[in-house]
């Protein structure tokens, strides 16, 4: 396909042994091989937290590894059906601390408020996160959690400032943004 710059996700595997860590590990390092040009980020599932797993990912070295947190703390058990906050965290740090850059990305109107994203900013960024993306939450059917708020375009544009402000080095906020909203636009900047 000739791609500059690729994003691989897939829906959680918990249904495997090893939650799927060992096809991610083998699908970078085939993508790697087949495309040595080719930058690439791979948005991953929490693995349950299992060090060794997130590992294999790593050890694959994508240039991005991205975990999103999806939500603020007081929010995450209501709209995360397993995943934890402090296992996204852990997840977010062990990526850091492997020399990868970390990425993580939330949606808002959930009803959270300016200071508990602002909270979840400081926890990434204690951890070692440099890329942050901000969108709207819209809720998928009638049966998932409703939106509380449609976030104005004046206040992603605050929230991305305050990211910016606080050290991240590349914020995207807006109501359309996702994980991969420009996702090849954050590797150059951080490898310029």
């Amino acid at each position: 396909m000739k791609l500059n710059h690729a994003v691989v996700t897939s829906v959680d595997r918990d249904d495997l042994e090893d939650l799927g860590a060992s096809h991610w590990a083998r699908t970078i390092a085939a993508i790697k091989q087949t495309n040595p040009d080719t930058t690439l980020e791979a948005l991953i599932p929490d693995f349950q937290g299992r060090a060794e797993l997130i590992r294999l990912v790593t050890d694959a070295r994508p240039n991005i590894l991205s975990h999103n947190m999806e939500t603020v703390r007081r929010i995450s058990p209501l709209v995360r059906s397993a995943a934890r906050y402090d296992t996204s965290l852990k997840v977010i740090r062990q990526i850091a601390e492997s020399g990868i850059t970390a990425k993580s990305g939330i949606m808002v109107g959930l009803g959270e408020t300016v200071e508990e994203v602002e909270e979840t900013m400081d926890d990434l960024l204690a951890n070692g996160c440099k890329i942050l993306t901000i969108g709207q939450y819209l809720q998928p059917s009638r049966n998932h959690y409703p939106v509380a708020e449609y976030v104005t375009p004046e206040q992603f544009q605050a929230y991305k400032e305050t990211g910016l402000s606080k050290g991240f080095e590349v914020v995207e906020s807006g109501p359309l943004v996702r994980s991969s909203y420009h996702a090849e636009k954050h590797f150059l900047k951080i490898n310029k």
